[in-house]
């Protein structure tokens, strides 16, 4: 069979499952090659420690509990994600027949994205929390796939995968109900009766309320009253809902540089397209002129709805995380994209909803430029590990010292072996976002057991600046001796200048 008539062809879903398999497999491969132990799994790996069901996501727990045979969480890397990313060769499989009951190769090329979200590499570089976040992913998608006949199996069931999503990584909620409006869009094309729209939306305002109810009673109850604080009311909540979402805006516009803002620009431009398409069904639909006007506003507002579900429910707690990993909202974004260009290119040619794999391919040419990076910061932590213990434990002082705290100093200039790629890829700096010489729990690997990092009283750094002649002054930092404790204090890194070779 020639390439043309196969990827014409209808798609088993033994095939579809397997194009999904070696899909997401080849985006994860350059995280696995880098294996590079990413923030928490320095402490994690170091203690055998868990500690998420203080954080809400008691599930995360019992999933390495499990998977370990143990009442901690041994490190077992990269096992945890391979068993993640073959459940979510399962779960794009069921979602693709969900969409698109006889899919060929391009309608897969549709739901891809959930998995090749830029964003998400952040998610997939944490060896113990990536498996965990990735299969609460895969649990949204079964919630918004599974059908039953039975209206209880019906709501009890999506509900218990709601909760168990929220429940491996909270963040996941955004991405169940942007699948919901997804859900409210496709059903333009079905001849779904006025009626039906509003059973369809009472479904999933139900299936929340039940997962609510089974979280709050299991995963809920664990966690601690810092991660539930919510925004102060009395402190310009809606400035800082504000300010949150602008700072999001930025980091989300670092994506499309050079060659990418082309790619994007192209799929928004046959999203456009597609958008038409869509109205010109709504305008089609059987039913009263009310009706039409309804649903197509509930259609014009999925968009800045799914905008919203980018930062989604992290935008109203106290303690706003800015990093990549709670993106994940901008999955659907994407999803909406491919869809509507879906819809817009097969109206012209059978075969140009292939030109999806161009942005799916500048994707996954960002996940192994983002590996590379991965794999230049473990070389620079291994190098300063192994400097900063040879330091050490060389000195009988320092070897004995009761203790030596660790000055973190931030920079964006530490990595100066990326500096190129960050250059032509800023979104890399903010998705590797590692801006710190090492960490403290870095160096028991070496033997070196006193040192840990400073904390409110910021020790070590007030000893750097009280003018105290150091006892080791290297290029990335200073070690001082106060009587039994050392004082580690890091220097800012130089700007890297333009090399030319």
């Amino acid at each position: 069979m020639q390439i043309s008539e196969w990827l014409d062809k209808e798609l088993t879903g033994r095939q579809v499952w397997l194009l999904f398999l070696f899909a997401t497999l080849v985006y994860i491969l350059p995280l696995i090659l880098a294996d590079y132990p990413y923030i928490d799994d320095n402490w994690r790996a170091l203690a055998a420690g868990t500690g998420w069901a203080e954080d809400g996501r008691l599930f995360a727990q019992w999933f390495y509990n499990l998977l370990t045979f143990s009442g901690a969480a041994p490190n077992i890397f990269p096992l945890p994600l391979l068993i993640a990313t073959l459940a979510m060769s399962w779960a794009l499989t069921r979602l693709t027949f969900h969409y698109f009951p006889e899919p060929t190769f391009a309608h897969c090329l549709v739901v891809l994205p959930l998995w090749y979200n830029p964003f998400f590499l952040q998610n997939l570089s944490y060896q113990y929390d990536g498996p965990s976040m990735a299969l609460s992913l895969v649990a949204v998608i079964y919630a918004i796939t599974f059908q039953s006949p039975s209206r209880v199996q019906h709501l009890l069931i999506p509900a218990a995968l709601i909760a168990l999503a929220i429940g491996l990584y909270q963040v996941s909620f955004n991405v169940f109900l942007g699948l919901c409006c997804m859900e409210l869009l496709r059903r333009t094309d079905d001849p779904l009766a006025w009626p039906a729209w509003w059973r369809l939306i009472g479904c999933k305002v139900v299936q929340v309320g039940l997962a609510g109810l089974i979280y709050y009673a299991t995963a809920f109850s664990f966690m601690t009253q810092k991660r539930t604080s919510l925004l102060n009311g009395a402190a310009a909540p809606l400035q800082q809902i504000e300010t949150s979402a602008g700072w999001v805006l930025e980091k989300i516009v670092l994506l499309f540089h050079g060659g990418f803002a082309w790619v994007f620009a192209a799929l928004l431009l046959c999203a456009l397209f597609g958008a038409v398409r869509v109205g010109q069904r709504v305008l089609e639909r059987a039913g009263t002129g009310l009706n039409k006007t309804v649903i197509g506003l509930l259609c014009l507002l999925i968009l800045p709805v799914l905008m919203v579900l980018v930062p989604g429910v992290s935008l109203f707690f106290r303690d706003f995380n800015e990093g990549a990993r709670t993106l994940m909202g901008f999955a659907v974004v994407l999803v909406l994209l491919f869809y509507l260009s879906h819809l817009a290119l097969a109206s012209v040619h059978g075969k140009l909803p292939l030109l999806l794999l161009v942005p799916l391919l500048a994707m996954l040419s960002l996940s192994f430029a983002y590996g590379r990076g991965l794999t230049l910061q473990k070389t620079f932590a291994t190098n300063a590990l192994y400097a900063l213990s040879a330091d050490i434990a060389s000195r009988p002082a320092l070897r004995e010292a009761k203790r030596i705290y660790m000055s973190v100093t931030y920079s964006d200039h530490w990595l100066v072996g990326a500096a190129g790629s960050f250059k032509q890829m800023p979104v890399l700096h903010y998705l590797l976002n590692i801006d710190f010489y090492m960490l403290a729990e870095n160096l028991p690997k070496t033997g070196i057991t006193n040192v840990v990092r400073e904390k409110e009283r910021r020790n070590a750094t007030l000893v750097g600046y009280q003018g105290y002649p150091p006892l080791v002054d290297s290029l990335f930092y200073r070690i001082y001796l106060l009587g039994d404790y050392g004082f580690i204090v890091m220097k800012e890194p130089a700007r890297v200048r333009s090399l030319q070779w």
